[in-house]
């Protein structure tokens, strides 16, 4: 019997249609020996649906359209099965279209790969792919992660956060920490955000103001670190859990910029060149659009120590499934420093992984028994207790706080 895969993207994020791209590229790499799929999309409103066209990217030129052919659902667990429920339902009829028996969210950034897509799931109790609720929220806010890898060593450069609301009570005071604890250039970013979204490098005092004014737009957090200036980006994705988890091969991704921005890595797109991976296609490829160097140029020493921090920064957030770790190498003094971790990478970082000998299809087949292995392992924890304390000892329960 075939495992019906539920397909979830979209979203409300601003990376919606990255998401979208995603998705696609997944649900058409799926074994349909394997895999029943069932896309589950939530548009721009957070509203779920299902239909046709929905494996068809040429579908969402026109959303609009798109939607009004799609029907508008919702997950519901009878005890049994997690049911794709018809909503609002009808009076007469079926309302139960059809089944899922493995979750697969595809959403990138906040309302999804920010944990809160894991939370519902949990909350149905299905298997799912991808990291738990808690650390897909610490791997996408940028903060939070710096401070748990800042906490256990891993290398990661020095920043300063603050709140937007305190900034603007006292814009002066926190212009002179950064200048007090960093230097310039600093590279200033919303402290929730992927895909280089509020993103912005400071040489100097005015040019910081500006580049916080424009990262408040997108996050009430804020991040400023100091800038590598000789810099080598490298990429490595890490597939598994925190009892097994292996690296893929490493990456050095071109952008047009000193940052790669949110065109660089969707937008672009070059014929393949000998001796380099890229890819054509621009934003139907998404991620696996960006212009790279796979394998980087980088030296073997240098690849195992990337692999080797990606391993253990994946299995420090307690990751699961499949992610993708960002890293910075100052080419002056050959340091390397974490950046941050994408735990939905863009195309699941599936050519990363094409660089291994492990193919889309295989990668999702991986996926897959990752989360089966999460639900049976998850499955022999204690949640509840079979005794109801409610029952016992009449009116005398009380709370001692």
């Amino acid at each position: 019997m075939k495992i019906k895969l539920g397909v979830i993207f979209g979203g409300r994020s601003v990376e919606h249609e990255i998401s979208i791209i995603t998705a696609n590229q997944a649900m058409g790499s799926i074994n349909l020996d394997k895999y029943e799929i069932v896309p589950l999309y939530i548009s721009k409103k957070g509203l779920m649906y299902t239909g046709e066209g929905l494996d068809d990217l040429k579908s969402f030129k026109d959303m609009d359209k798109l939607i009004k052919s799609l029907t508008q659902v919702t997950l519901v667990n009878d005890g049994t099965n997690i049911n794709v429920v018809r909503f609002p339902m009808k009076k007469f009829g079926e309302n139960i279209i059809n089944t899922i028996d493995v979750a697969f969210p595809a959403m990138h950034g906040t309302n999804g790969e920010d944990g809160s897509i894991a939370g519902f799931l949990e909350t149905l109790n299905i298997p799912y792919i991808g990291c738990d609720p808690l650390s897909a929220s610490i791997g996408m806010d940028k903060i939070m992660m710096r401070r748990v890898l800042k906490e256990v060593g891993i290398p990661s450069l020095d920043y300063i956060a603050f709140y937007s609301c305190d900034y603007i009570r006292d814009e002066d005071k926190y212009i002179n920490q950064i200048e007090e604890k960093l230097r310039y250039p600093v590279i200033v970013k919303a402290g929730n955000l992927g895909s280089s979204v509020g993103i912005k490098k400071a040489k100097d005092k005015a040019s910081l103001v500006e580049a916080i004014e424009y990262s408040m737009q997108f996050s009430d957090r804020i991040m400023v670190e100091n800038a590598i200036t000789n810099l080598k980006e490298v990429n490595c994705s890490v597939l598994g859990d925190t009892s097994n988890a292996k690296p893929s091969e490493c990456e050095e991704p071109v952008g047009s910029d000193e940052i790669l921005s949110y065109t660089d890595k969707y937008m672009s797109g070059t014929k393949t060149k000998a001796g380099n991976v890229e890819s054509n296609g621009g934003a139907k490829q998404g991620m696996a659009s960006l212009k790279r160097k796979l394998p980087a140029e980088i030296s073997d020493e240098m690849k195992a120590k990337i692999q080797e921090l990606a391993v253990e920064t994946f299995k420090i957030l307690g990751c699961n499934g499949v992610s993708r770790i960002d890293f910075l190498v100052d080419n002056d003094t050959n340091d390397v420093y974490v950046n941050e971790i994408n735990t939905i990478p863009g195309a699941l970082s599936y050519y990363l992984w094409e660089a291994t000998g492990k193919s889309f299809s295989e990668e999702i087949d991986d996926l897959v028994q990752i989360a089966l292995k999460r639900k049976r392992e998850r499955d022999n924890l204690v949640f509840s207790y079979d005794q109801n304390i409610l029952a016992l000892n009449g009116n005398k329960i009380g709370v001692n706080k």
